[in-house]
């Protein structure tokens, strides 16, 4: 009998049959949680950070060119309607133009570069520039990518300097880009009035974003 107590004392799991059990199911139940733990803290330090997309905000978006005139002054226009996304971070700029929208203040002039010898807009109603290489350097950013204006695309590589960020009174947080490209004209089919209108347009893109949520 002596034996017997000293044996029952010395085993819990004889003394409570399902002791052993839970005292496994226990040791499995922390073991599957620190696995989970692990998996999750994996989880977070592979998942890649959220993408900084902007939406462009077309009314504080300017796309302005500049010509010159008989070889004597610079005229300059503008097109008024913009739409798009950027994230330099990821390399993407997309930015389209309604080539309807272009104004020069003078509206019998706007009307000749909206029509077949210019722009033909009734036809070719977007101009389009998507970008195929963006490389950051400091607040500079290269910037090559595909130019479409009538019907015509061409690869065209300019330099945007960032011109701020911040969070706006409504809670948005914005950015900004300006840049300045020179092209020919003719490359796209604009080619009415070569001794009238320079071969040479310039174009400056000031670019405005709000960071999407």
């Amino acid at each position: 009998m002596t034996d017997g107590v000293a044996v029952a004392i010395g085993s819990p799991a004889r003394l409570y049959p399902g002791a052993h059990w839970r005292t496994n199911m226990k040791s499995i139940s922390i073991n599957a949680f620190a696995i989970a733990c692990s998996f999750a803290m994996v989880t977070a330090t592979a998942r890649p950070a959220a993408a900084d997309v902007y939406s462009v905000d077309p009314a504080h978006t300017y796309v302005i060119f500049k010509v010159k005139h008989l070889g004597v002054g610079y005229s300059y226009g503008l097109f008024r309607k913009t739409k798009g996304s950027f994230d330099t971070t990821a390399g993407k700029i997309n930015i389209e133009i309604d080539a309807k929208s272009l104004y020069t203040a003078d509206k019998k002039r706007d009307d000749h570069l909206s029509g077949p010898d210019f722009f033909n807009t009734k036809q070719f109603p977007k101009i389009t520039f998507n970008s195929t290489k963006v490389e950051t350097k400091g607040k500079q950013i290269m910037v090559t990518g595909d130019l479409t204006i009538k019907g015509k695309t061409k690869s065209v590589s300019f330099t945007m300097e960032k011109t701020g960020e911040g969070k706006d009174p409504w809670g948005n947080y914005r950015e900004g880009y300006e840049g300045t490209m020179t092209i020919n004209r003719m490359d796209f089919g604009v080619d009415y009035m070569p001794g009238g209108v320079s071969k040479e347009v310039q174009l400056t893109v000031s670019v405005e974003g709000i960071r999407k949520k």
